[in-house]
């Protein structure tokens, strides 16, 4: 192929994923062309609300993925964390490059960590994930919805709109943006969203060339502890906008799988660990779902739904 099309958003950090992919294909490929087709989705267009209260799993691929079916791009680009756990029809994530930093990320200007921060103190996140282990560790905080690209909410946070915020630490490595103080938030006390960090490359099943194309691209490790932390997911019937999280490890050839459900108040957190065959990736991250659910996991998210806190 001389000519490839990415369809991506057109934030800053999604055009650094798609300018990231195009530039690996040039390195791979001299001579290729590389377009990008810049799609608004439906999370890029509705800004004042949570994420959680618009409705719908796919908010920022479903227009890029029906650009794929009807042959207006190649290939789409996408953070992990955003796709569904289920695809459309005739698409598939045919390569998930290597993995950035998988944890999230305290930034304030003032205070140097989530300990020192004042009672009452006002914390910017768009995610009922960070927001419910958030109030687990500090109830007494005065969490406030925080939408807008990264650089956005970087910018609202020196302006002094709040105190902190909690956002991925990937997406800061990827566009070089910080505050005064940082304090990475990683497991065992603080789980990222599946996927997070990860970066996917979707199109059609009928264009087996792009497989041959892209294969240099795959990341066998980063892949297996996606499919596990994408089969917890779907097992949960769940979508990036509840509180659920899942982190795998590969060591070896063992997979090592921690899901987790909380409610929204960070009050009652069901976590659960299992590991396994890296090649069983798919059954092991199923299991950890089927286990969470049966702790109470359906009751909490059950709770949630009803809430309204996420639809």
């Amino acid at each position: 192929m001389k000519n490839i099309r990415i369809a991506t958003r057109g934030s800053k950090l999604a055009l650094w994923q798609a300018h990231h992919i195009s530039g690996l294909l040039k390195a791979q490929y001299p001579g290729i062309d590389v377009e990008l087709n810049i799609i608004k989705t439906k999370g890029d267009k509705i800004l004042d609300v949570p994420l959680a209260k618009i409705g719908g799993k796919g908010l920022f691929v479903k227009e890029i993925e029906e650009a794929l079916l009807a042959g207006e791009a190649d290939i789409a680009v996408h953070s992990m964390k955003d796709v569904p756990a289920e695809l459309p029809e005739g698409l598939k994530l045919g390569i998930i490059p290597e993995r950035e930093a998988p944890t999230d990320c305290f930034l304030s200007a003032t205070y140097p960590d989530v300990a020192s921060l004042p009672a009452g103190a006002r914390v910017g996140t768009s995610s009922l994930r960070r927001q419910t282990q958030l109030m687990g560790l500090r109830r007494d905080l005065c969490i406030v919805s925080l939408r807008g690209n990264l650089d956005t909410r970087v910018g609202k946070l020196m302006a002094g709109e709040f105190d902190a915020i909690i956002v991925a630490m990937a997406g800061l490595n990827r566009l070089g943006l910080g505050a005064p103080h940082m304090q990475e938030l990683a497991p065992p006390s603080f789980f990222p969203a599946v996927a997070q960090g990860a970066l996917g490359i979707e199109f059609r099943t009928d264009r087996p060339e792009l497989d041959e194309l892209l294969a240099f691209l795959d990341h066998a490790s980063t892949r297996a502890c996606v499919e596990a932390e994408r089969s917890f997911l779907f097992g949960l019937d769940g979508g990036c906008q509840v509180p659920i999280a899942g982190f795998a490890t590969l060591s070896g050839s063992t997979l090592t799988m921690t899901g987790l459900v909380a409610d929204l108040c960070g009050e009652r957190v069901i976590r659960q660990e299992a590991s396994g065959p890296a090649a069983e990736a798919v059954a092991l991250g199923a299991g950890v779902a089927r286990a969470v659910l049966e702790r109470g996991g359906q009751e909490i998210l059950d709770a949630v739904y009803r809430s309204g806190a996420a639809v």
